[in-house]
């Protein structure tokens, strides 16, 4: 059974406790029936090849009672605080013991979320074709677990759960978060003459896989449609400034990439105001390549990028995460 694979586990356990001490769910969680299920997950761009398989698990789930207890408390858990930024909830993913239920079981937590994410977006009259391809990002992100384990799933479940919070927006090629300027990215933002500092509301861009090329185009059509966006649906949050938080933003990228190549012209949009002190060459890795864990001497160099990513690690050099901001 799924909850005595999460309690040998010593952190999910704890995790366990901690929403058992919540005391009874507030609200209740409804998963679709089969059929339904088949459309919702379709309405969510998981691919056909993984409705099947995820139809036959939902029978497993609700059949399990402890299970079920377990999804209504997560849902619970999402729904409180829904849309207030940095508020949202963090669901772990499982570890490979709680089998393919475990690997899926945060795919029907957020689809029992989804009413209540739903309802969020219509409380703040943001457009339905908006909300779809926000929330359709489920599917992607199954494709990504399915592009490195096989199989359908979730690698990042804490990520998906921005969407489903409402702190989270698809606009164009860009993902817009609605977050805070943390402490460094603060002074240089106040520094620069800016009337706002660490703490003060800010868009966290992001960049998803895909979803075409980054092209100048692109990112201009994105920002655009997000300084609508955010000034209609949340007026009484002041966005003045972009940030990003990315190894995309390494400048030794410069070495290796024309300075005409999409990802540098996306790196001169920000003022860079530092980079992390330890490397993490598994993150570029993971993007480029689909899998973190690749051994180096494998990886194709196909194009400028994978070419770039793949001879700075052969001739001895590290890939760092770079954080910049630029005024929107």
């Amino acid at each position: 059974m799924l909850l005595e694979a999460l309690r040998a586990d010593a952190g999910l356990a704890e995790w366990l406790k901690s929403l058992e001490g919540e005391g009874p769910p507030g609200v209740e969680a409804v998963l679709p029936d089969g059929d339904e299920l088949a459309d919702v997950l379709l309405d969510l761009t998981v691919a056909h090849e993984h409705i099947n398989e995820l139809v036959a698990l939902r029978a497993r789930l609700v059949a399990d009672p402890e299970a079920m207890t377990l999804l209504a408390r997560c849902v619970a858990r999402f729904v409180r605080d829904m849309g207030e930024v940095g508020r949202g909830w963090e669901p772990p993913a499982f570890p490979e013991s709680a089998g393919a239920l475990g690997r899926c079981f945060h795919v029907y937590v957020f689809v029992a979320v989804l009413p209540h994410v739903r309802a969020y977006h219509r409380e703040r009259g943001i457009p339905e074709d908006v909300s779809r391809r926000t929330l359709a990002d489920l599917g992607r992100h199954v494709a990504v677990h399915c592009r490195r384990a096989g199989t359908p799933g979730l690698l990042f479940p804490w990520w998906i759960a921005l969407h489903f919070h409402g702190e989270l927006f698809q606009l164009g090629r860009l993902q817009f978060q609605r977050a805070r300027l943390g402490r460094r990215t603060g002074r240089a933002v106040a520094d620069a003459g800016l009337d706002l500092g660490p703490g003060d509301p800010c868009l966290s861009l992001h960049i998803t896989d895909f979803r075409g090329p980054l092209t100048p185009a692109a990112c201009d059509r994105s920002l655009a449609l997000a300084r609508d966006f955010f000034a209609r649906h949340f007026p009484d949050e002041r966005y003045g400034v972009a940030v990003c938080h990315s190894w995309l933003l390494d400048p030794q990228l410069k070495r290796y990439l024309p300075a005409e190549s999409n990802i540098v012209r996306f790196q001169d949009r920000f003022a860079l105001v530092h980079q992390d002190g330890t490397p993490d060459d598994g993150v570029p890795v993971g993007f480029v390549f689909g899998d973190p864990d690749l051994p180096l001497e494998t990886l194709p160099r196909r194009n400028s990028v994978e070419r770039a990513v793949v001879d700075h690690l052969r001739a001895g050099g590290h890939w760092y995460g770079g954080h910049g901001w630029f005024a929107l």
